[in-house]
């Protein structure tokens, strides 16, 4: 038996972002550095100014504009101007449908049957539970989107039209994953494939540009209505930065994060853009110092998150002392705050476990600038705190290698957790992540739990924790930069730099 969410539900969710919608038939684990006429004003909020009739965004021409082969922020901040998934996922982590019309959950939660609206693509024929099926078939292959597919067995299309996926595992918040842009299922492999957005990119002449539908297939109020964006070809993220300040680019994204960024001192618009990238030390359980669990578990308090984001991630980072996003519905503020900054009790705890010989490895990813001076400071925090550390730093192969040879004590570690905060592939036997030891088949099952029931985030948090091998330390963003004026509405949210949706648009930071 299955039971279906009552229609009022999937309407009050829609209700902001599909209203008025017909058919109308005209987003990694980063390892290293991941129209016509308008379809009418789009909404603002009180004082904003007024939406100019042209933008101009940058992108690398040079760089795949796929969605599933990706992985350039720059090229993927234009995406949700051009694709749509069945599910949108607004700033607080909510999933709010956009393809999708209605969806079905099989009792024990193994099996979601999703049915679409009338939408169409940009070449006006219908978007089928055939493209989807092919689309996320095509993400399930990708770097940036695989993580997702840790626990989905199959999709397919059923009998009535639905998409029918079927888990592993039981889920409490599938649709959260399904942001997945969907294209048309002959072009997964296209260099710009057909998508159902309000804008299609084109090139004229020697230019580029997208093109804002005059039939597109919903009307919902989206983050910029011009009827052509601009697109201006970039080279380096310094050519970016000088091109906004001396030239007509309107707005850029850009990674704080990067050894490649370039500061934006001038005087513009801010917001942050959510990236779900989180940089971590690893533990090796069996180490001659961390095979004490309560040392372990202290090590949390050695380290001082608000520095290290302020110092080296220009403030676009967010301190987090549990291994979740601080911005998510699955961090518990007061939960956290028994594992912050606190370096006297990881000494008083190093001191009473009477190690003869504290000493310990630190491994560091060289290839990786930035992260190369973060672990430098964590190493210096560390030893302020009464362990000795010696630094290992590696080239990206080689500290590839001594992670899975377990040469080290502790490594500083950074991936992109889906918006789930789904930590199996630490602790599953042979999981992704799972490095020197991590595996452990009770906080293995702990995970299962928290993505059946989001109300176990807490105890597995407190699993986590306790056990030490991992030690979270914050979580990035990128930072979005508008000239003033040059947008109204926007509403940036996880990987989404012109989400639309039923929120009110947030006062952007000042420099």
């Amino acid at each position: 038996m299955k039971r279906i969410l009552p229609l009022l539900l999937v309407v009050a969710l829609a209700a902001g972002l599909l209203a008025g919608c017909q058919e109308e038939l005209t987003e990694y684990t980063p390892t290293g550095n991941g129209l016509s006429d308008s379809t009418g004003p789009a909404p603002t909020y009180p004082g904003a100014p007024e939406e100019p009739k042209i933008l101009t965004l940058a992108y690398y021409p040079d760089r795949s504009m796929n969605p599933y082969e990706s992985m350039d922020f720059t090229n993927r901040a234009l995406f949700s101007l051009m694709y749509q998934g069945l599910f949108s996922v607004d700033r607080n982590y909510q999933a709010q449908p956009v393809l999708c019309k209605t969806y079905q959950v099989s009792d024990d939660m193994h099996s979601y049957t999703f049915y679409l609206e009338e939408a169409s693509f940009s070449d006006g024929t219908r978007v089928t539970a055939e493209d989807v099926t092919a689309s996320l078939e095509a993400a399930r292959k990708s770097s940036f989107y695989g993580g997702r597919f840790t626990h989905i067995k199959s999709v397919s299309v059923t009998d009535d039209g639905g998409i029918q996926v079927n888990l592993d595992t039981p889920y409490e918040d599938l649709p959260i994953l399904l942001d997945i842009p969907v294209v048309k299922s002959s072009q997964t492999g296209a260099a710009v494939p057909i998508g159902s957005g309000p804008y299609v990119l084109e090139t004229e002449g020697s230019g580029t540009r997208l093109r804002r539908q005059s039939a597109w297939w919903c009307d919902a109020a989206t983050a910029v209505s011009a009827p052509v964006i601009s697109l201006l070809k970039a080279e380096s993220p310094k050519q970016i930065r000088d091109d906004f300040d001396f030239s007509d680019l309107s707005l850029v994204c850009a990674d704080p994060g990067a050894d490649d960024y370039v500061d934006y001192p001038g005087d513009q618009e801010i917001w942050e853009s959510e990236t779900g990238i989180l940089v971590y030390l690893g533990c090796r359980k069996d180490s001659k110092v961390f095979s004490n669990e309560a040392v372990r578990a202290a090590l949390t308090h050695a380290i001082d998150r608000d520095a290290l984001a302020e110092k080296f991630y220009h403030g676009f980072a967010h301190s987090a002392a549990l291994p979740a996003s601080p911005l998510s519905p699955y961090y518990n503020k007061t939960q956290a705050q028994r594992y912050g900054y606190d370096p006297r009790k990881f000494t008083d705890t190093l001191t009473g476990a009477q190690i003869a010989d504290p000493s310990v490895t630190l491994l560091l990813n060289k290839d990786d600038n930035r992260r190369l001076r973060v672990g430098r400071e964590i190493a210096k925090m560390l030893e302020a705190a009464g362990l000795k550390v010696e630094r290992k730093e590696l080239d990206a192969e080689r500290y590839q290698k001594a992670l899975r040879s377990k040469d080290y004590d502790l490594y500083l570690g950074q991936t992109k957790l889906s918006a789930n905060m789904d930590l199996s592939p630490f602790f599953k036997k042979g999981g992704s992540l799972s490095f020197g030891g991590m595996s452990d088949t009770a906080l293995y099952a702990m995970c299962l739990e928290a993505l059946a029931n989001r109300g176990n985030y807490q105890t597995l948090h407190e699993m986590v924790m306790t056990d030490g091998r991992i030690c979270p330390i914050l979580f990035r963003s990128y930072a979005v930069y508008a000239k003033r004026g040059a947008v109204s509405n926007l509403n940036p949210s996880r990987d989404n730099v012109f989400y639309y949706g039923v929120e009110k648009a947030p006062e952007p930071s000042e420099t």
